[in-house]
């Protein structure tokens, strides 16, 4: 990539921060079923044409927050250390998140975050599209499974087990911090039940080489 076009790119990243901030600001003031895309553009200052060029449907806008999080199981499989399991990969990979308080596993508690979270979880239509961005990461894994020496059945099985684990012990922080509780009283339940789901995980898929 040369600098020209690495101008370009850095242009439309900051463009399309830019769009999904002013966006998630309008929608958690206002609720997001109650800001049209027109509004969005117009806080922005852009056409809405130009706002469909960068996201493609309303949804977008919002999980735009967490699109890095796209794929991250995947990566972890395939960027693990040599000699490391893939399950072992993804049982650290989750601790650390959970140390670092990453709002993907539902440990935390700052409000613009809680608020956030608690408009995905409202809002059916962004539920709908969390489930796209499962299927997404769940397709991605299996693949990363399949590369790391499972067979095509086991690792399509495997990487459902394990997308649908990360989803549970995030939801279930998250109704944690919702009751008012703090990341730091509820950060040892929450490493607790990630070692056991992953314990569990260790143990139905004893054999596989995973």
């Amino acid at each position: 990539m040369n600098e020209e076009t690495g101008l370009r790119e850095r242009k439309k990243q900051r463009t399309r921060q830019t769009l999904s901030e002013t966006a998630i600001a309008l929608f958690l003031e206002r609720g997001f079923d109650k800001v049209s895309v027109a509004e969005v553009a117009a806080a922005a200052e852009v056409s809405k044409p130009t706002l469909f060029r960068y996201f493609p449907a309303k949804e977008d806008l919002a999980l735009h927050r967490i699109a890095d999080h796209q794929g991250e199981a995947a990566r972890v499989v395939r960027e693990r250390d040599s000699g490391t399991a893939p399950l072992a990969a993804l049982r650290a990979h989750f601790h650390a998140r959970l140390d670092a308080h990453d709002p993907v596993t539902g440990l935390c508690d700052v409000p613009a975050v809680l608020a956030f979270r608690d408009m995905l979880y409202s809002t059916p239509s962004l539920q709908a599209r969390l489930m796209r961005y499962a299927a997404e990461d769940e397709r991605a894994l299996a693949e990363a499974l399949a590369e790391a020496g499972a067979d095509e059945v086991t690792a399509g099985l495997a990487a459902a087990q394990i997308i649908a684990v990360h989803h549970v012990l995030a939801r279930d922080n998250w109704r944690r911090l919702a009751s008012g509780r703090s990341t730091v009283a509820v950060l040892g339940a929450a490493h607790a039940d990630a070692e056991r789901a992953y314990d569990l995980l260790g143990a139905g898929l004893a054999g596989q080489g995973l």
